[in-house]
This record gives C-alpha cells, sequence and structure tokens, in this order.
C-alpha cells in the first residue's frame, strides 16, 4: 500500500449545521466511492471552511458517518479577496493501491469551478 492525498471541495447554499453534514458527507462519499476507498483506508483528513460557515464543524460529517477512529482537524480558509464563499475543503490522506495519477480528485456542484483543469 501507498499513502496517496485525495482533494475535494464542495459549496454550501447556505450556513446551517444539517445542510452542512449533508454536503461534506456527499463529499466525503464521492471521495471514498470515485476511489475505490473503505473509511478503514483513512490516514487523516483535514478540513477547511470559508470564514462564512461557523454553523459547525465540517468534521462532524464524518463522524456522523460512523468513522470515529481517524484523525480529522478543522481550520478556516484562507480569506482572500472575491473567493468563492461557503466552501469547505477536504485533503485526506488514504492508503491504496491507486497511482498517483489514477487518484480522483472531487469537486462537487459549484466547486467544480475551483478545479476546472480536474473537475468532473
Amino acid at each position: 500500500m501507498t499513502v496517496r492525498a485525495v482533494r475535494g471541495a464542495v459549496q454550501l447554499d447556505r450556513d446551517e449545521s444539517d445542510h452542512m453534514g449533508v454536503r461534506v458527507s456527499g463529499l466525503i462519499c464521492a471521495v471514498l466511492r470515485r476511489n475505490r476507498l473503505e473509511p478503514t483506508d483513512l490516514i487523516s483528513v483535514w478540513f477547511t471552511a470559508t470564514r462564512d460557515l461557523r454553523c459547525d464543524f465540517p468534521a462532524a460529517a464524518l463522524r456522523g458517518l460512523g468513522v470515529v477512529d481517524v484523525p480529522l482537524m478543522c481550520a478556516q480558509e484562507m480569506e482572500v479577496e472575491g473567493a468563492m464563499p461557503r466552501v469547505v475543503r477536504i485533503l485526506a490522506h488514504v492508503e491504496t493501491d491507486l497511482a498517483r495519477g489514477e487518484v480522483q480528485h472531487v469537486y462537487l456542484g459549484a466547486a467544480t469551478a475551483l478545479r476546472k483543469d480536474i473537475a468532473q
């Protein structure tokens, strides 16, 4: 097994805990599915959220999926003028047999604009 990093992002419509849980869970599930990963393949996950998201910790969504033994960290995204609002980003370190070029980074909904070069 090799350690790889998988990126992803999703934009929220509003700053509400239930909405964040649904969107972030969807992002995490998409990252796992597209990379043929199981929750046991997760080593650690970094979450960042833009300053306008204060309703909850994005990591709570992963805990809500039953992942309780993986180190998680939440941080605030840099505040850059003109940046997309209400965005949660992830950087997941995983164990996988995928080659670096086979890793599927996942940008959902409006967040595809963040990485048009790899948008699905």
